[in-house]
């Protein structure tokens, strides 16, 4: 046995979706494996402090959840036999639990396909999140419901609708079929995307960031990138939480408010995680085809790469957003281009850009549009039409730090106390205006709809 120590926690975590991989694979019943992989979870947490670490973790938790599960599933059957007057039967074998020293299936990593498994089209975007960081993740449902702002519950109904979906689905526990598996490594991509930016800037609640959430994005999404690493555009995805997550020490003050990229303190920024990133997405880039993600990671590349807010390379970031309208109709990427064409042509250039989303119903009444406008407005010296812009956004923002944000910029223009837009305004467009995401592609009160949503 090893000893315990603090990266136990760490270890079931990472242990858990291969374990659940195992159960579905042997047994099927996703919904039970599920229940008897968090019992076992629950067991090793208890137990393992005391005792130590066994020598095959993942041998030990395998054969645990295989007991439970078997447990649940007789009691399950004899329940039916019970209600139907059968005959007691003798429990079919793939009932069974393997031997202590069987070690079934424990040499095989179905992670993966796990994951493939809870971001299947036949649930919502909401339900992917949520299954995702349950089953995959490793989360308790306290602990996403607390992401999430909502009563546990709540979450709790939620998982248990998602897994009896994937049950109904009849979806056999495999990779998907080689045509499908393009669009379904998008659907995954996505929901690990979200996971991130909705930890990255809350929908909603006191705190600007969520860590647990980041963090945790990025540990599934290197664990795509180690089963997938030549798909360039899961590596793009990495880099991209690397590089614009290596600022969030940075991101908020000592009491919590939202602190622009200008004002940040670069002397901060995680090194390590810019380094990372910018190999990933330089590779990628080198040798794979040009995907968004990648073109997202090159942009907060060259954010990264600049000592300084003034050093900043607008142009080249101007070239890449170009790049990247080409490949997305996503409207967020519209709001980030615009803000690079301002620092490079001027405020009006960029104003003219916003005026194409003032038709889309997935920009209506979001803060985020309001609230690059009014940026642009005060660069443009358009002092009152900024005060009002900024003071709409922070109204309908449900975020406090962002709403304190918008509602200082608007106090400190009424006061005309503001330095110079082109230096106390400058804004990373992740920051300014949601990191990429779309209101209508994240979990908020747009569609699809945040876990906290019937």
């Amino acid at each position: 046995m090893a000893p315990p120590g603090t990266g136990t926690e760490n270890l079931l975590r990472e242990l858990a979706p291969q374990v659940l991989g195992a159960l579905v694979r042997g047994y099927g019943h996703f919904d039970t494996a599920e229940d008897a992989v968090q019992e076992a979870l629950l067991a090793a947490a208890l137990q393992w402090p005391d005792e130590g670490v066994p020598d095959n973790p993942r041998g030990w938790l395998i054969r645990v959840a295989s007991r439970r599960m078997t447990d649940q599933l007789r009691s399950e059957q004899a329940r039916r036999r019970r209600e139907e007057s059968a005959a007691i039967q003798i429990l079919p074998a793939q009932f069974q639990a393997p031997a202590a020293d069987a070690g079934r299936g424990t040499d095989r990593d179905d992670t993966l396909i796990l994951l493939f498994l809870c971001c299947h089209p036949a649930l919502s975007p909401a339900s992917q999140l949520a299954l995702t960081l349950r089953a995959v993740g490793g989360l308790t449902t306290d602990e996403i419901a607390r992401a999430f702002l909502v009563p546990e519950p709540t979450m709790s109904q939620r998982i248990l609708r998602a897994k009896r979906q994937i049950v109904a689905s009849g979806v056999p526990f495999r990779m998907p079929p080689e045509q499908e598996r393009p669009a379904r490594l998008r659907a995954v991509l996505q929901v690990l995307y979200l996971i991130f930016t909705e930890g990255h800037t809350a929908t909603s609640g006191a705190a600007l960031q969520r860590l647990e959430l980041t963090g945790e994005a990025i540990r599934l999404t290197r664990l795509v990138h180690r089963r997938l690493a030549g798909d360039g555009e899961v590596a793009g995805l990495l880099a991209l939480m690397l590089l614009t997550g290596a600022r969030r020490a940075t991101r908020t003050g000592p009491d919590g408010e939202a602190v622009p990229l200008a004002e940040q303190d670069r002397s901060r920024w995680d090194r390590r995680s810019i380094a990372e990133g910018i190999e990933l997405v330089t590779d990628a880039m080198s040798r794979t085809a040009l995907g968004p993600y990648q073109l997202q990671a090159a942009i907060a590349a060259v954010h990264a790469e600049a000592a300084r807010a003034e050093d900043t390379d607008w142009p080249q970031i101007l070239a890449l957003y170009e790049l990247l309208g080409r490949r997305s109709d996503n409207p967020v990427v519209i709001l980030n281009h615009a803000v690079a064409a301002a620092m490079v042509h001027g405020p009006r250039a960029g104003l003219a850009l916003l005026e194409s989303l003032d038709a889309d119903q997935r920009m209506a009444q979001h803060h985020r549009l309001d609230a690059v406008r009014a940026h642009l407005l005060e660069m443009a010296g358009d002092r009152e039409g900024a005060i009002t812009l900024y003071r709409t956004a922070a109204r309908r923002t449900t975020n406090a730090p962002e709403r304190r944000h918008l509602e200082a910029r608007a106090a400190r223009l009424r006061e005309g106390a503001g330095t110079s837009p082109q230096v106390s305004s400058k804004v990373d467009p992740a920051d300014a205006a949601g990191a990429g995401r779309a209101p209508s592609s994240r979990p908020g009160p747009a569609s699809p709809p945040r876990p906290t949503a019937r």
